[in-house]
């Protein structure tokens, strides 16, 4: 009876309950959702209409990575003001970075904008790149890959299906960029104003330049002086749009586009940022629609 309870112990978990994965935002949530299927329960911390970068640490949310087996970030330092507050109160090692549970989305992807050196007075700056990569739509097969590998390892029973999983999504996603980048191609060459540089990832791949953002700097309230050196800079560029995500506020947009006839394209950065966006499929038929509307 001894030996039979020592080799069941030894037996993975998934053969007796589901993985209880851990994800900081919607997006990782479908992406997991899509290679796990039915064989992993998915928890999801944020709400897509929230700050990406500036989430309350709520006693719910610790709870949530308390009961959980492992946990997947965006990474970049995006959930830098948030996550590493809630893994230290949950107390679980699983969820620890440098756990074998424990998995980073930026190690799967090339950031861009990685700055050369990083200090106060360039604002809210991210050391290692832009954090905002899952808006290439490209990325997102990388993302899936790496996940499959993880779930994998994590539950070898089901690995199986979640390499199977996964290229089923990645042929179908393929499939998806092709009508994404003909419906894009188009837009190459435009140039456009952002609030906060969200789309960067979005915008390089479609050949979309920014020449200027409402905040000066990163996570710094624009000034009146800035303000009126974009109403310049717009009248004398004639850009398409401004570009502004769901999270920050509008009146200085609002202001701009009173002073230049400039429209303003309000876009989502996750599933769930607007109501109507339920899916990653969703989240970028929106994006790509939105320079095809003219």
């Amino acid at each position: 009876m001894k030996t039979k309870l020592i080799l069941l112990l030894l037996l993975p978990l998934s053969l007796f309950a589901q993985l209880n994965v851990a994800v900081s935002y919607p997006y990782i949530g479908a992406i997991t959702k899509e290679i796990a299927g039915d064989k992993v329960k998915i928890t999801v911390l944020a709400k897509g209409n929230w700050d990406p970068h500036f989430i309350v640490a709520r006693p719910s949310l610790i709870a949530k990575l308390r009961n959980a087996d492992a946990l997947i970030i965006n990474g970049a330092q995006l959930e830098i003001g948030w996550v590493p507050a809630l893994v230290n109160r949950s107390a679980n090692a699983k969820v620890m970075p440098n756990s074998p549970s424990f998995l980073d989305f930026s190690t799967a992807v090339k950031t861009i904008q990685v700055p050369q050196s990083v200090d106060r007075s360039q604002g809210d700056l991210h050391p290692f790149g832009n954090p905002h990569f899952h808006l290439d739509p490209f990325n997102i097969i990388l993302l899936a890959q790496k996940t499959a590998g993880f779930l994998a390892r994590l539950d070898p029973v089901n690995a199986e299906v979640y390499k199977n999983n996964y290229y089923a999504f990645a042929s179908s996603w393929k499939s998806k960029i092709v009508k994404w980048d003909k419906k894009m191609k188009p837009s190459a060459g435009l140039e456009v104003i952002q609030f906060h540089d969200v789309f960067a990832y979005f915008n390089t791949r479609y050949k979309i330049t920014t020449i200027g953002t409402i905040e000066p700097l990163p996570g710094i309230p624009a000034s009146s002086r800035h303000t009126i050196k974009l109403i310049k800079l717009i009248k004398d560029k004639k850009p398409y749009a401004i570009m502004h995500d769901v999270y920050h506020p509008t009146k200085t947009a609002k202001y701009m586009k009173d002073k230049t006839g400039l429209k303003i394209i309000m876009l989502p950065h996750d599933i769930g940022s607007l109501d109507s966006i339920k899916s990653l499929e969703e989240l970028f038929d929106y994006l790509t629609d939105a320079f095809n509307n003219d």
